[in-house]
């Protein structure tokens, strides 16, 4: 899978799901992430967690170029530092209240966060485009086998009866689960676009019914 080693980029989200001004939860094998778009564009990726009482960020708002924890409306810059506490309007936030941040890059319509120190910029999947991201209830084993395949570094193309290949880039989540953002060829009409989602679905449903017989002692 593709975040099973450290210093590594990891996809955790296609940019079509994160719009200007919002914030989404995300997670690698490092933890769970706050991850959000500020007004004019800019992404950020943080632990996410508020400082103050543990609230989470990916719950928060985001205001102009910061991000507010929705609990007692503490804010963090892009780099991590307490901007504001409205409880204290006065208040001047010391350097040390801040929340850990990761390095974030967009590169063909994917959102990539660092695990470790990576070198070099996360892979540009030439041809293809995002299509859209779908949970599996299963993990790895039951993916190969239901595509015959074995996921490499930069995941795998699988190809169904009926529809084009297509790129899929699975990231463990919670145990027992593979968050699988689906990438199909950038000269995909609509019809093969759907083709191509149905047959993501039908992987789905073919790796969950895996998972679960061989959950059976």
């Amino acid at each position: 899978m593709l975040s099973d080693k450290t210093d590594t980029w990891v996809p955790v989200a296609l940019s079509q799901d994160l719009p200007t001004g919002q914030a989404m939860p995300a997670r690698t094998l490092a933890g769970p992430i706050a991850l959000w778009r500020s007004q004019s564009g800019r992404l950020a990726a943080s632990a996410d967690r508020c400082p103050h009482r543990g609230m989470r960020l990916s719950h928060g708002f985001v205001r102009g170029e910061a991000l507010s924890c929705i609990y007692h409306g503490w804010t963090y810059s892009q780099a991590g530092r307490c901007l504001r506490i409205p409880a204290h309007p006065s208040l001047t936030p010391p350097e040390t209240i801040r929340v850990a941040t990761r390095s974030v890059e967009e590169a063909g319509g994917i959102v990539w966060v660092a695990d470790g120190e990576p070198d070099g910029k996360p892979p540009l999947f030439e041809g293809y485009v995002p299509l859209r991201s779908l949970t599996v209830r299963a993990g790895g084993s039951a993916l190969s086998a239901a595509t015959g395949t074995k996921a490499a570094v930069e995941g795998f193309v699988w190809r169904a009866p009926g529809a084009p290949a297509i790129r899929l880039l699975p990231v463990p989540q919670e145990t027992g689960e593979t968050l699988i953002h689906v990438l199909v060829p950038a000269d995909c009409g609509v019809s093969e676009r759907v083709a191509a989602s149905r047959a993501a679905e039908s992987l789905r449903r073919m790796a969950e019914r895996i998972e679960a017989k061989e959950a059976v002692p």
